[in-house]
């Protein structure tokens, strides 16, 4: 007996000395869980070192010191209890158990409830009528109470806590079993000394040493088990109802044994009951909180959904809530469209960062900007819209205001930003019809950009008729071709002084058997915009050589000018066509010129000039139209491979004809001879386009223009009528051997090219607009 109670007290010492240990190892924030296992493991050794020495000096004379053992014995299980309470703190305080106060709470609740679950079977087994020990059961005293409870709490809570911990979970299975061992070891040592003989009480010292040595090698090695899983949803239940389910069955056994309910029973109950209650209270709160969290996270994420992650404004979801409330509530309201207008180049010359920063701030001053209860959205991109309360009248004051402050500077690290703004403005119509309104908006906002930009326009409801009509022309436009409704005219250059016609421009005229003639304004940016202007110039290309070839077979000493656009002549394919469209209608290349607007000079110059000398070397010849509308200068004009220079009728008409200083002679236009004195200085031949009266003949002849073009010459007329005016010219003198018509041949339908894109002057209107066709189609002389 002495022997067995020094190795208890040595392996008790040496897992008080493997505790201590464990604390000096951990790290700061982890040290305490340790420090708390460690004292606990000190109360426990006391404990057990009080136990194990007096079985050992009572041995003798067991019987005539009951009051003195049951004095050690409450003394044993004060300490038990003492270390089985702090064993279970430390157990709460490990690293991730528990990561707050109400979290510690359920995870004690979870732990009472099992362990008064454990005691009230313990209590059905050994208390009367089952007495599982028989007379060897001891009877209830302080001590074995006392200790009973504190192991029923340890092997409860270290239960609850190896269940609920993620794998691997090893380790802290073997600390909950050294401590639930601790305890049991030390209820062994508080009965055996109470009542039961020193053979339990040193049985139990035996069981509370090698406990201790087992939870002290747990807590040497154990990691931080990491976050429990207490899920308030999925894996509450079963730890209530196992628990009530042992108590159920153990009463009623009991009561099945004629077993009566004392005291400790009911008060094991009642706490059983108490802490079911209060741990479902927890849980109720925990599923409310997480409803809430869940509430807010939804509004969170729905007022994501909404917003617009860039801007912070309202996203187009956002703003189609807001317009579908207004239209249920029928909220005077009115929709603006905005539209950044250059914000393209800004992404491609300075980045996409750059964009970001400078879309960041036009919410900013978007939201800057408009009256409580207005609302700011942007659709994607560059696009925004605002949507007011009120009316136009109120809405035409904000968009102004708006037009500006988006309109100033954007300053940048690298460079400052200048951009303008569009704005389209819609409100209700006689419905409240939030698609409507929105696509009033839209198409307010595309006139606004077609107008010119940085202004504001408000929806009309002609701009749905156009939007129609366009949607029409592009359907019909495609098959035009192959319905024979396209034609071309064909306007005469004229030789000057002697008027005498020598070359003609091809004009393309389309005219539909419902919509009737369609102008060519019309029809031609939308060509270029849907990607048809390459068939269509592929067609007025074959179709001017053909016309070209027959008069050159009659003897007509002629040439002919096709009109590219800037598309048609970036197209790496288009040399080839050309010569393609030369060769296919045996016209001699030099008789051919293809005519550049001044336009495209304004795109990549370099890109133009290696163009066009890839177009000269198959022998056609290149004129620049429209010269002096405002993009070419000295320095293009003498980079670019050009033959012919055709004047913009802006500089033939801006001025009154002017006498010459000092000299006598007829009246000049002085810029269309700066402009004819440049072309011959760089050996180039010109033309002045819109010459309409006898006044403008006179002054281009002054100026030494040795060619005109314009409606005093002719308008843009079917080729018999141009070819009656050449037989006309030639009649008086002897023309060139001809050829046969079947030397021709009739002209194949080609797949691609350009589309002339000016006509003939007409009076009263004869300046040619950006598509080189003046407002009207005069009847041909």
């Amino acid at each position: 007996m002495i022997g067995a109670a020094v190795l208890g007290s040595l392996i008790a010492l040496t897992a008080g000395a493997l505790l201590a240990v464990a604390v000096r190892r951990r790290a700061a924030p982890h040290r305490q869980a340790y420090a708390v296992l460690a004292a606990g493991g000190s109360f426990a050794v006391v404990a057990m070192l009080v136990g194990a020495a007096i079985v050992v000096t009572a041995d003798g004379h067991w019987a005539h010191e009951q009051q003195f053992r049951a004095n050690a014995a409450t003394l044993v299980a004060l300490g038990t209890a003492t270390g089985g309470l702090l064993f279970c703190f430390g157990l709460l305080r490990l690293p991730g158990v528990t990561g707050s106060v109400p979290s510690a709470a359920r995870l004690t609740l979870d732990g009472v409830i099992v362990g008064t679950a454990l005691w009230f079977v313990g209590w059905v087994l050994f208390s009367e009528p089952t007495r599982l020990l028989g007379d060897a059961t001891p009877t209830a005293c302080p001590s074995i109470l006392l200790a009973s409870v504190s192991a029923a709490l340890s092997a409860g809570l270290s239960a609850i806590m190896v269940l609920r911990a993620s794998a691997p979970r090893r380790c802290l299975a073997v600390l909950g079993t050294g401590i639930t061992a601790t305890s049991v070891g030390g209820l062994g040592v508080a009965a055996g000394l109470c009542q039961a003989g020193p053979g339990l009480a040193l049985t139990g010292t035996m069981v509370l040493a090698v406990g201790l040595l087992i939870a002290a090698v747990a807590a040497y090695r154990i990691d931080p088990p990491g976050a429990l899983a207490i899920d308030v949803i999925r894996r509450d239940g079963e730890y209530a109802f196992v628990p009530m389910g042992a108590m159920a069955a153990s009463a009623m056994y009991h009561l099945l044994q004629d077993g009566r309910f004392d005291g400790l029973a009911i008060a094991a109950g009642s706490v059983e009951g108490f802490a079911l209650v209060a741990r479902q209270y927890l849980t109720l709160h925990d599923v409310r909180a997480y409803a809430r969290r869940l509430a807010d996270r939804e509004a969170h994420f729905r007022q994501l959904a909404h917003t617009d992650a860039l801007t912070g404004l309202a996203n187009r979801r956002g703003l189609l809530r807001a317009l579908h409330r207004h239209a249920e509530e029928r909220v005077p309201c009115v929709l603006l469209g905005l539209d950044l207008d250059g914000f393209k180049h800004v992404n491609d010359m300075r980045g996409h960062d750059v964009g970001d920063a400078v879309l960041a701030e036009v919410g900013r001053r978007l939201r800057g900007n408009l009256r409580p209860g207005d609302i700011a959205a942007r659709l994607g991109g560059d696009e925004f819209a605002v949507l007011m309360h009120g009316g136009p009248a109120e809405a035409g004051v904000v968009a102004q205001r708006l037009l500006r402050v988006l309109g100033a500077v954007y300053e940048q690290p690298e460079a400052p930003v200048f951009l303008s703004v569009s704005i389209g403005l819609a409100g209700w119509t006689d419905e409240s019809d939030v698609e409507l309104l929105l696509r009033h908006a839209d198409l307010a906002l595309r006139y606004a950009k077609q107008r010119g930009k940085n202004r504001i326009e408000r929806y009309d409801g002609e701009y749905d008729r156009l939007l129609r009509r366009r949607t029409t022309l592009e359907h019909e436009l495609r098959g035009a071709i192959e319905r024979d409704e396209l034609r071309l005219v064909f306007q005469p250059v004229a030789s000057l002084p002697s008027v005498r016609p020598v070359g003609a421009e091809a004009l393309l005229r389309w005219r539909h058997p419902e919509l009737g003639n369609v102008r060519p304004d019309e029809f031609i940016p939308l060509a270029e915009e849907s990607g048809m202007i390459a068939k269509l110039g592929a067609w007025v290309l074959h179709q001017a050589c053909y016309q070209l070839s027959r008069w050159l077979a009659e003897g007509h000493d002629v040439w002919m000018s096709v009109n590219v656009s800037p598309r048609e002549l970036h197209a790496p394919e288009y040399v080839v066509q050309v010569a393609e469209a030369l060769r296919a209608h045996h016209v001699p290349s030099q008789r051919l010129v293809l005519e550049v607007t001044e336009h495209a000079v304004a795109t990549d110059l370099d890109e133009l000039i290696r163009r066009l000398t890839a177009l000269r070397l198959t022998g056609v010849r290149i004129a620049l139209d429209d010269f002096g509308a405002g993009y070419s200068s000295l320095n293009q004009l003498r980079r670019l491979p050009i033959d012919i220079l055709k004047i913009d009728h802006g500089l033939v008409a801006e001025h009154e004809p002017v006498q010459p200083e000092g000299r006598d002679g007829p009246a000049f236009a002085p810029m269309v001879d700066i402009v004819v004195r440049l072309g011959h200085q760089f050996g180039l031949e010109v033309i002045a386009e819109g010459v309409t009266t006898p006044t403008e003949l006179a002054a281009v002849v002054a100026a030494g223009c040795r060619f005109g073009q314009g409606a005093l010459f002719g308008w843009g007329v079917p080729a018999e009528h141009l070819e009656a005016m050449l037989e006309a010219a030639t009649s008086a003198g002897a023309r060139p051997p001809t050829r046969t018509a079947a030397a021709v041949g009739p002209p194949p339908h080609p797949a691609v090219p350009p589309v002339q894109r000016r006509a003939e002057s007409v009076p009263g209107q004869v300046t040619p607009d950006r598509f080189g066709v003046p407002d009207g189609d005069a009847p041909a002389p």
